[in-house]
């Protein structure tokens, strides 16, 4: 039988490897599951959810992009999935109340910006990316 092994890894480290029966997650090009022996192939993933699922039941990340890469040997048996993400956790691990100030604080940077400034100004795109990031944490956190 295929076994699929996963890894999710950022720069600081690794925040999960093990095997799994399928790997979640969204990229420009729309949804994908990755099975056990799924084709090679590398690509992008968008900012959102990754799911692992595994037999004792599902883990899953918020991901702030990166990329997948799958290697398969379908003639030993093995697939592995690695999410390269330059930022990742892990859902249980993501502190609401901190998201949920980081969401406030961008919220009002960018209530701040949008008074006589235009939508393409490097502050109103950081606040733009802050609150991005701690709304997806708060969609994963909460979901």
């Amino acid at each position: 039988m295929a076994t699929l092994k996963v890894e999710i890894v950022t720069p600081e480290a690794a925040l999960w490897v093990g095997e799994a029966q399928a790997l979640i997650a969204r990229s420009s090009d729309g949804d994908f599951t990755i099975l056990p022996e799924h084709t090679a192939t590398v690509g992008d993933i968008v900012p959102g959810i990754v799911r692992v699922e595994t037999s004792e039941g599902e883990v899953a990340f918020a991901v702030h992009g990166g990329y997948f890469q799958v290697e398969t040997s379908l003639s030993e048996g093995w697939t592995n999935v690695t999410v390269l993400a330059g930022v990742a956790e892990k859902t249980t691990d993501i502190d609401v109340a901190r998201a949920e100030a980081s969401k406030g604080r961008a919220e009002a940077a960018l209530g701040a910006s949008a008074r006589g400034e235009s939508d393409d100004t490097p502050a109103h795109l950081v606040a733009q990316a802050a609150l991005e990031r701690a709304e997806l944490r708060l969609r994963a956190a909460t979901r």
